[in-house]
Order: structure tokens, then sequence, then C-alpha cells
């Protein structure tokens, strides 16, 4: 992680329970409150190094000579800071790190500790380490995560953003050429022993090409409006739609339960991070998943439709909004020819449950693929010459066909439903035109498991 040390003095601070003191000998003559600390100081430091403490304290001097107090109730990251900056300013040493020099550097802001007040101020020094820090992805992370601590003030002087283009710029670029780290990986790890011949160095152990989803697991740990306006970033540095989605499905397993329990994504090498994650509240988890839809890539077969009708049964679960439940329904609907009847198995949640499985939900999807293909399918209609076998558009039919055998298995799935009603039976069997089905065994076994059962 890098660092970087400022000053020169030894300590001369000592806390006594929610008091700082200086122990200069010099009686102190302005106290600092922040928060529920309290700073017993001196004016000159202060004021020598910032402006608004210059301001404060020329207003509140007192002739008497007793002591100035002053409080900084909207002092950014709080006391924890100021007490960094107090130390700065009586030229002690202090370490600025990644995870501190946000809010140091919002806390400068706010003091208005610019070169007017001092060549070498705490603006510049850690602007000078911003730069260091953007040059590396995991200080880079580490810095904007702190962020969130002191929003706006992080907003204001753009250091959200200046993190969010490094970052972007970083997942786009090859990892391969760039040496960029990979999550989960030691240092030990990345370095490779080196050995020369005929003056060329080359890898004593070829190292491993590394994948495009190297950086999903460290922006995971981003708060949702962080994590949206990386994904923004990269898709507007021109990320293949593919890692963005698959990116999206990483980062909903990680926060929607519902979401891992339905799958059998491996963390094993990954170390479980999904282990000391906390569960967030269902409203949570609903704009969540509803930011999640928004996100996901138009571009059609980008995502699987497993994973989207996933994310349609954790939708439904959690009461999302009906055009988010729509928005799911139709793009699941288009790639209906690349789905496994186990996706369309999806359970029933509604309030007035009369099937298991929620056939008016497959019906929809059923009927936005048709709308899409049938066109196609008709433009060229086939001939049939033996049963099995067409003669003419063969290319256009596949997809058809594909989704016909889907059908015919999900209505003998459904068929031993009681509560299933004949006439949503006759319509989902119907939607498929007849031409589509090479073979009817499938759809002639549904209806007389179906049959057999309406008439018990």
């Amino acid at each position: 992680m890098a660092s970087m040390k400022l000053g020169s003095k030894t300590d001369g601070f000592h806390r006594d329970g929610n008091t700082w003191y200086c122990t200069t000998g010099l009686p102190s003559d302005v106290t600092i409150e922040v928060g529920e600390m309290t700073f017993n100081l001196h004016k000159f430091p202060l004021l020598s190094r910032s402006g608004l403490l210059e301001k404060l304290i020329e207003e509140l001097s007192i002739e008497d000579g007793s002591v100035c107090v002053l409080k900084l109730n909207d002092m950014p990251a709080g006391a924890k800071a100021f007490e960094l900056i107090a130390r700065f300013c009586y030229g002690i040493k202090i370490e600025m790190t990644s995870l501190n020099v946000v809010s140091l550097r919002c806390a400068a802001e706010y003091l208005r500790m610019t070169e007017d007040y001092g060549e070498g101020n705490l603006i510049v020094q850690a602007e000078a380490f911003l730069d260091e820090v953007f040059g590396s992805w995991t200080d880079s992370i580490k810095a904007l995560e702190t962020c969130e601590e002191v929003l706006p003030y992080a907003e204001e002087i753009h250091i959200v953003p200046r993190c969010i283009d490094s970052l972007a710029m970083k997942a786009c670029a090859d990892p391969n050429v760039f040496n960029l780290p990979v999550a989960g990986q030691t240092d030990a790890q990345s370095q490779r022993d080196v050995i020369l011949w005929n003056g060329i160095s080359s890898s004593a152990n070829k190292p491993q090409p590394i994948s495009d989803d190297w950086w999903f697991q460290d922006v995971s740990f981003l708060n949702l409006p962080l994590y949206k306006r990386l994904i923004l970033a990269v898709e507007s540095r021109g990320m293949k739609p593919e890692t963005i989605s698959a990116s999206l499905i990483y980062y909903a397993k990680r926060y929607l339960p519902l979401m891992s329990r339905q799958s059998s994504f491996d963390h094993a090498n990954n170390g479980n991070p999904w282990a000391t994650v906390s569960i967030p509240s269902e409203t949570d988890q609903r704009v969540l998943l509803e930011e999640i839809v928004t996100l996901l890539p138009k571009k059609k077969g980008v995502t699987s439709p497993e994973f989207l009708i996933m994310l349609l049964r954790t939708a439904m679960v959690l009461h999302a909004s009906p055009s988010c439940i729509e928005n799911l329904e139709k793009k699941a609907g288009a790639q209906l020819d690349q789905a496994v009847l186990v996706d369309l198995l999806i359970p029933n949640v509604g309030y007035s449950v009369e099937t298991l499985y929620d056939i008016d939900c497959a019906q929809r999807m059923l009927d936005h693929f048709m709308s899409l293909n049938q066109d196609a399918a008709l433009s060229t209609p086939p001939c049939i010459v033996e049963e099995g076998q067409f003669l003419g558009g063969p290319d256009t039919l596949q997809p058809l066909t594909m989704v016909a055998s889907l059908v015919d298995g999900f209505l003998a799935e459904v068929a031993p439903d009681v509560n299933l009603k004949p006439s949503k039976f006759e319509t989902l069997a119907a939607t498929i035109p007849d031409y589509a089905r090479p073979l009817d065994d499938g759809v002639y076994h549904a209806i007389d498991v179906y049959l057999k059962v309406i008439q018990l």
C-alpha cells in the first residue's frame, strides 16, 4: 500500500479520554471541538496553516486572554482526520496512505490549507500523493471506498470521478500487458524469477494469461452507486458487453442471496468472499436488482437466459417494479431458444397462487419470442418432406423448433397440476405453430398426461 510521511518532529500529542493535548510546555490558548472530541491546542501553528482557522480565531479573539473555543461540526471525516491535521500543523510526522488520503484531502479543502498558508501545505501534498494512488489499481480501489465516508466533499473536489476514471482505464486495459494485480493473488505469486539467456530476460515460470474477470471481486466491495458509475465508465470506454454482463452477474450474486441459492456458482477459488457479506434489507435488494437490470447490456445473447430468469425469479420474490419484471421477461423471451426446461420452471409467488409454476410468466416470455421470430419463419414457409425434416428455411426455423421442444417439455412438467386451467394449457400449446414441431410426440404426451389429470 502506498504511503508518505509528512513532517519531521517527534510526536508531542497525548490523549486523555475524549480530550487531546499538545505537550509543548506552553499553555493551550485555543480549544477545538470536533464531534465528541476536544483538542487543546495553540493558535499560531493552526492559523499559520489554515485559512478557515485563521478566520475563526480572529473572529473569536478575546482580549482578556481566555481560551478561544471553536466548534468544527462539519469537519470531513471528523476527529480522526483533525487529529492528523493538528499533528501536521505542528510539524509532527503523519503517514498518508491510500486509506486516509481522501479524508485528509477533503479536510484540508474544508480548512483551506492552501499555499497561501505555508509552502508545501496539506492540499498540495495530498494532491501529489493522490497522483501516486491513481497509478495503482489496489490503492485506487481503497481510496474510492473511503470516499463514501466524506461524500459530498469528495465529489466537490472531483476525487470520486478521478478514482473511477483511474479504475475504468485499468479495467479496460490488458492486464497481461500492464502487469495489473489479480484479485486474491499474493505479491509472492505475482513476482517471477528471471533468468538470462543471451542477454534476454524471460520468466522462469511462464505466467498464465489473466482472464477478463480479474477485477470483478475487487469492485464488488463498492456500494451500489459507486459500482454503477464504474460500470458506466467502463462501458463508455468500450469494454466488451460480455465482460460487463459477467461483472453484473458477479455483483448480483454477491448481494442477492436468492441468486446464490438458485445457482451452482463456485466461490471456492475466490476464498468464498460471500461468507462475510452482510445481507442487505429486502428494500435494498430490490433497489439493487432494479439497477442491475437497467445496467445489463442491450445486445442480445450477451447475458445468458439462465441468469436473466434467475433475476426474474428474484424480482418476483422481492416484488420489483412491473417495468423491471416486464424488462426481464422480454430479455429472457428473446433468448428462449437458448433456455433449458429447468429455467422455465419458475415457482408461482403471486398473491393468488393457483398453479405450482408461473404459467402466465412462461406464456409472456413465449409470446415475446414468437413476436420476434414468427415473421422470419413465415417469410420462408417450409415444405414437409417427411416427418422430422423440412425443405426450405431450416436456419430460420431452428430457433422455433428448439423452443417447440422446450414448450412441450414444459407442458409435460406442468400437466399433472390439477389447478392448471384447460384454457391456459391449450393457449400455451397452440402458441407454437404446428410446422415448428418436427415430431409431435412431446406435445401428445403432455396432452395425454393432462387429460388423465382433469378426468380424475
